[in-house]
């Protein structure tokens, strides 16, 4: 298990995380890289910058804020498949 700043790390390092904690099933985090955006109609021409997204329990992918409860814990796992 990892805590948050090792979770941070493994995203940036292109895997998914996920906290064993939440009650979803399912759900994961990943870093959105600009790259991954360029280009597309919705960015207007403005700067991309890299963000969090979640696969949500119900199968949405949004973007992610961490809660204070996120940044403490330590049972951060990567996920694989």
């Amino acid at each position: 298990m990892m805590h948050f700043g090792q979770a941070l790390e493994s995203m940036a390092a292109g895997h998914r995380v996920a906290r064993l904690g939440w009650n979803g099933r399912g759900m994961w985090l990943r870093l959105i890289e600009f790259y991954q955006l360029d280009g597309h109609p919705y960015t207007l021409g403005l700067k991309l910058l890299p963000w969090i997204g979640m696969k949500t329990a119900d199968g949405a992918f949004v973007p992610w804020l961490a809660s204070q409860t996120d940044m403490q814990a330590d049972d951060w796992v990567e996920v694989h498949g």
